[in-house]
């Protein structure tokens, strides 16, 4: 796949699923949510104020009626009964709305009420689309664990492996990303990728192609590969990035959407079923796609 517009028939084939939305009551949100429901990929609950959705459906020409409407005017309490309908199984994925992104994490990290088994480990999936560039690129994380040690790199693989088999990439080209391409015992992200990729190798992490440390150019041009003499089965043609930390991981998500041109589709994920975590600045589109995704890997 080159544009996140290909994610759109892949889910009409696909059962449609059901997405509770906590406090859906932003103009962005019930747009993209009611695109989806439009096309036939998705049912919605909206859990919030049913005036503020019924107004603000209307006024962005929707009819509200194509919801299912839950009247809650608190927003705490929107949150914890859109976490519950997941939990229950009465919805198959979950949407943050008009709420902080804190207390939405918060309601899914809870012990007791929330959507996190027992020993998973939590992370954020984002698949990209850039425009000159030759397929989407799945990456993690962009979002949720600030500095992975070597267990949660190996989840992230893992998730991200996950997804790219829920798009039909049977063997997905996984790049651990760090500075260099060799090992460097000063250098953790180095020491990392290379311990996945032999793991990799060995058959304890299945279903890809793994290959690390590759450095971000080696990863994605295979001129690169070329120059620096590289020879890799992953190097010029990873569909998969994983970040040795936040930082990288964000900047790259930022300027993709940013100055690139790019689109964006994102998910929590190691959930008991996905979550979409998207920033009140996002775009239609983006909570469009990040909606198209969840019903695809949910």
């Amino acid at each position: 796949m080159r544009k996140l517009e290909e994610l759109i028939p892949l889910a009409k084939e696909r059962e449609i699923k059901k997405l509770a939305v906590a406090c859906g009551e932003d103009p962005h949100t019930i747009e993209a949510v009611a695109m989806s429901v439009n096309k036939g990929i998705i049912k919605a609950t909206l859990v919030g104020n049913k005036e503020k959705v019924d107004n603000v459906a209307k006024s962005c020409g929707i009819d509200p009626s194509i919801f299912e409407i839950i009247h809650e005017p608190d927003p705490d309490m929107a949150l914890k009964t859109a976490v519950k309908l997941v939990r229950d199984g009465d919805c198959h994925f979950l949407m943050k709305g008009l709420i902080d992104s804190a207390k939405y994490m918060r309601a899914i990290l809870n012990k007791e009420e929330g959507l996190l088994p027992p020993g998973k480990i939590i992370s954020h999936v984002t698949l990209t689309e850039f425009p000159n560039h030759s397929k989407l690129l799945i990456v993690s994380d962009v979002a949720v664990i600030p500095k992975p040690d070597l267990k949660q790199k190996i989840a992230m693989t893992n998730y991200c492996i996950e997804v790219a088999h829920k798009l039909g990439i049977e063997q997905p080209k996984v790049a651990i990303i760090a500075a260099v391409e060799k090992v460097n015992p000063k250098m953790e992200e180095t020491i990392h990728a290379a311990v996945i990729s032999k793991m990799a190798e060995r058959g304890q992490i299945k279903g890809a192609i793994v290959d690390g440390p590759l450095a971000f150019d080696v990863a994605v041009s295979k001129e690169s590969c070329e120059i620096k003499g590289l020879d890799s089965k992953v190097g010029g043609d990873a569909d998969i990035l994983i970040f040795p930390n936040i930082e990288t991981g964000n900047v790259f998500f930022k300027t993709c959407a940013k100055l690139a041109g790019g689109e964006i589709a994102a998910l929590v994920v190691g959930t008991k079923s996905p979550c979409i975590l998207t920033s009140r600045s996002d775009s239609e589109s983006s909570k469009f796609y990040s909606i198209v995704l969840g019903a695809l890997v949910a």
